[in-house]
């Protein structure tokens, strides 16, 4: 009996990733998706948006957007842009307008392969970041919050006749499940200062999270009792992280400014830690997992994942009213990340290089001749795109990226006094509609996904000293 459970667990040894991905192909009409995309299995987990909802909109420009009003925690350099006013009245001095901004995401996945009909679909919603910026004086500002990074969460179950490797024979029918859970946050803070015309700064965070993976397979069969098997690997990792990030700005005609940047990391090595768990299992009446027989077992394996350096490149030239808020943007970037430096407990994984190449742009009119409406005159209207190469590499396959978004940003208005909007506060609704493609016909898998992202951002002059007549 001991000699059945060890060939059963034999022959249901977890699948390396290039044969997981095979096996999906081969069974794409027989499988069931749940969470999120079998993807996630790469890497650190399928990618989130690594931008605030305002860019975004923007074809999620970030190197060398600049904003007083605006936290953008891609490139930490634009923190010194925080406003303050020396003496705004003549009751108020040292005043600094301080940035409250959170995000959501929704978005629904499509997966198909080409030539098929079949199509599996999965929606997700989830929280996306929470950020809070201040300036401290004039031209030095700082900002801290929380963002997720990554997101694991794919179930595939399928049912197949498994044959003898010697004669090719089937053997018997088995149930195989696969399924990941897991995604890494960051929570961080930073702060930058500009020198003239420069800008500086730097992130310094504690990027953490978790991994679990498991496969579970039993075999169907009335005449020999084989036993159910689990593989379990659940890893854990936590450990500091930096980005750094300049930015040069100009301006010309006391309207029009120039802004270059350039944001990123560099490879860095975050400590972890794994469990490994091979068993054979039965299932109760109500469907719990009873262990019947450890195979093997090991816990608190030390480990190291190798995060691999990003940079991203960019400029932006603005048109803006002297109230700053009323005018147009423009910019294009190009980002590289350098995946091949990629380690997951010293293994490599099925990623690559990748890069993309994004436009936006971003529009606020305060024009009868755009839109003759009070209301209207005050949104921002926002567009971009972007394309490139995607990081998973799985089956081989180098997947294309193709990108387009749309935003608003809407102002909250004031309720206790309608006929105007407050001049202390300024406070948005900011929305970004976003179509991405990932792979296409000449691969064996591509992926649809729509996401609908809303943020609020509220910012306020706080902190204000106040003297007397």
């Amino acid at each position: 009996m001991r000699l059945a459970k060890s060939i059963s667990l034999e022959r249901t040894r977890l699948f390396t990733k290039r044969s997981f991905f095979s096996f999906l192909l081969l069974s794409f009409a027989t499988i069931t998706f749940a969470q999120n995309s079998p993807y996630s299995l790469y890497g650190l987990g399928d990618q989130l948006p690594t931008t605030n909802i305002l860019t975004r909109g923007m074809g999620s420009l970030s190197a060398a957007y600049r904003d007083g009003q605006v936290i953008n925690f891609n490139n930490p350099a634009s923190y010194s842009a925080f406003l303050v006013a020396t003496e705004r009245t003549s009751r108020e001095i040292a005043s600094g307008r301080v940035v409250f901004d959170v995000g959501i995401n929704i978005d629904n996945r499509t997966l198909r392969q080409p030539n098929n009909a079949n199509k599996f679909s999965s929606s997700n919603g989830q929280f996306s970041y929470i950020q809070i910026g201040a300036p401290l004086r004039k031209n030095w500002g700082l900002s801290f919050g929380l963002r997720q990074l990554t997101r694991v969460g794919y179930n595939i179950t399928r049912n197949e006749r498994i044959k003898d490797p010697g004669t090719g024979l089937p053997i018997d029918s088995v149930i195989t499940q696969f399924q990941g859970d897991g995604g890494a946050f960051l929570p961080s803070i930073g702060t930058g200062v500009s020198f003239g015309k420069f800008s500086a700064g730097v992130n310094l965070g504690y990027l953490f999270g978790k991994k679990e993976i498991g496969t579970r397979r039993a075999f169907i069969n009335d005449t020999i009792n084989y036993q159910n098997s689990v593989h379990e690997t659940n890893y854990s990792f936590g450990d500091l992280f930096f980005n750094a990030g300049l930015q040069y700005s100009d301006t010309f005609n006391n309207r029009t400014a120039l802004t270059v940047g350039i944001s990123g990391n560099w490879k860095q090595d975050i400590k972890g830690r794994q469990d490994i768990r091979r068993a054979s299992f039965i299932r109760g009446a109500s469907g719990e997992e009873f262990t019947v027989d450890s195979v093997f077992q090991q816990n608190d394996v030390d480990g190291t994942v190798t995060f691999p350096a990003m940079f991203n490149y960019g400029i932006t030239i603005n048109n803006l009213a002297t109230d700053t808020r009323r005018g147009w943007t423009i910019g294009t970037e190009f980002l590289q990340k350098q995946w091949d430096e990629y380690r997951f407990f010293g293994a490599r994984d099925s990623v690559q290089n990748s890069w993309e190449v994004r436009f936006g742009t971003q529009l606020t009119p305060n024009n009868k001749a755009f839109i003759n409406n009070r209301y209207g005159q005050l949104v921002s209207y926002r567009a971009g795109f972007f394309i490139g190469r995607d990081y998973i590499t799985a089956g081989g396959d180098k997947l294309p990226l193709f990108g387009a978004s749309f935003g608003l940003g809407l102002p909250v208005w004031n309720f206790k006094d309608p006929g105007r909007f407050r001049r202390s506060q300024y406070s948005n609704l900011n929305l970004s509609f976003e179509y991405i493609r990932r792979g296409n016909d000449d691969n064996r898998l591509k992926e649809n996904m729509f996401r609908i992202s809303a943020g609020f951002n509220f910012s306020d002059w706080w902190f204000s000293k106040r003297k007397y007549d």
